[in-house]
């Protein structure tokens, strides 16, 4: 992930250039983009290192100390958050697969943030539903990289967790330029358009989409 654009739109020497010029992943990062890569084709799911460090950036900018992430793969996005976020910041990690999210712990051990991060291996939506909706228990920052037909229902249940004036930020919104192809009707594609569509035009939210990796969105909540 580390050696090869995930944005369909870089080549390998403008990659690297790109990473070489603030967004080089550090050992502990690099051995776990080893680690994933060493599962074979499914690697892919892991977001690029640049996005990591945008995320990283974002959490620390905007003072954020309780997050949410909706898939975590092998906790690379986890790792990036958390070291945004305060000594006593909380990162909530939603996910499914036992087996994916333990390559993620030794790395968040060696980074020092694994006391940061509460992961629940649970269908994501169980897990939103649970969580209090009172003003002091809101969150101030979310990913959602999870199964593309459920975007909407995650954003609409960060609506109401998600405090006023915090981010929601969702992944593969360009889904390697499908999007814009008109032949393409396979349902993550259909899905993610009907996301797209449906945040870009939604009143509690001012957004902007970015050409990072896969494309990601930024949702500020009104």
């Amino acid at each position: 992930m580390a050696d090869a654009p995930k944005a369909f739109n870089l080549s390998p020497e403008i990659h690297r250039y790109l990473l070489d010029h603030g967004a080089r992943p550090d050992p502990i990062a690099q051995d776990l983009i080893d680690a994933t890569r060493a599962l074979g084709d499914i690697s892919i799911m892991q977001i690029a290192p640049e996005q990591g460090a945008f995320m990283t950036l974002l959490a620390r900018i905007t003072g954020a100390r309780r997050a949410l992430e909706v898939g975590t793969f092998t906790g690379y996005s986890a790792l990036c958050i958390a070291r945004g976020l305060p000594d006593d910041g909380e990162l909530i990690c939603c996910d499914t697969h036992e087996e994916w999210t333990q390559v993620g712990r030794p790395f968040w051990e060696r980074a020092g943030v694994a006391d940061r991060i509460d992961l629940r291996i649970a269908p994501a939506l169980e897990t939103l539903a649970s969580l209090p909706r009172d003003e002091a228990a809101l969150f101030d920052l979310a990913f959602v990289d999870a199964d593309k037909g459920n975007y909407q229902n995650y954003a609409e249940q960060l609506l109401e967790l998600v405090r006023p004036g915090g981010l929601i930020l969702v992944d593969n919104v360009l889904w390697s330029g499908a999007v814009v192809d008109p032949e393409d009707t396979r349902d993550n594609t259909v899905a993610i358009r009907a996301f797209n569509d449906w945040a870009s035009n939604h009143e509690r939210f001012e957004g902007v989409m970015l050409p990072i990796a896969d494309g990601l969105t930024l949702l500020r909540v009104r």
